[in-house]
């Protein structure tokens, strides 16, 4: 059995995303708080470690579909795919999700008032992320693609007025806390996205988007986090 208690949660699932169902039961944080060790992450939530590791070697040990190994991907590839899918999900799911929340709000807002406020979370979180990715496609990413082609052509790389990819890296990796710590807030608010007996059909789409997109933002934080971001550092790295 593969010993991971002192690895990094962000890094087991790096190398294997099937291991993020097992961390997400537990209520662990893989992306944006997977800088810790599985041993730490466990004792925080006051879960047994040996259990927890049990369970993630149970994972790695099976067989099954073969999943991307996005490790081996280059930097702006990785980039590409994160905005061909996962950018282009939130821009997609979004504006839905809004006319949802919005609607709920009002209809079932007297009775459940935590609507109100998942409806100003997420409304929130609809300003930020677009924000976000604008600064991501059009200042982060493109410098990303140049450090690649800088790679076979060491002349063309030029040094950005940002200094160096770690500043835009620190202050996208700030940016995705806020987010976590957001939908930290909304799944509480929602009982983990439990709509409740008298809730209608539209309040349980909403909920089951709700989640959809939280699970979705977590898989893209984590790619960046625990994957693009640092490959980039170390390709910046090579080139200074």
């Amino acid at each position: 059995m593969e010993n991971l208690m002192n690895e990094k949660i962000g890094d087991i699932v790096a190398k294997n995303f099937k291991t993020a169902a097992v961390f997400t039961k537990y209520g662990l944080d893989f992306c944006c708080g997977g800088q810790i060790s599985l041993e730490k992450a466990a004792e925080k939530k006051g879960i047994d470690a040996e259990a927890l590791l049990a369970e993630v070697n149970a994972v790695l040990q099976e067989g099954g579909q073969e999943q991307i190994d996005f490790n081996a991907w280059p930097t702006d590839l990785l980039a590409s795919y994160i905005v061909k899918t996962h950018h282009r999900y939130v821009r997609e799911k979004t504006p839905v999700l809004l006319t949802y929340l919005n609607k709920i709000a009002k209809v079932h807002g007297e009775r459940h008032p935590e609507l109100l406020e998942i409806n100003k979370l997420f409304e929130e979180c609809a300003v930020e992320l677009g924000h976000h990715l604008e600064k991501e496609e059009k200042v982060l990413f493109p410098y990303i693609e140049k450090l690649e082609e800088s790679k076979t052509d060491r002349n063309a790389y030029q040094q950005p007025g940002f200094g160096s990819v770690k500043n835009p890296i620190w202050m996208m990796i700030h940016e995705h806390e806020a987010e976590g710590n957001r939908f930290e807030k909304i799944a509480e608010l929602s009982n983990n996205y439990t709509a409740p007996d008298d809730a209608c059909s539209t309040y349980r789409v909403a909920f089951d988007m709700l989640r959809e997109f939280e699970q979705d933002l977590h898989k893209h934080i984590h790619l960046e986090n625990n994957i693009l971001f640092p490959k980039s550092i170390k390709l910046e790295e090579t080139l200074l």
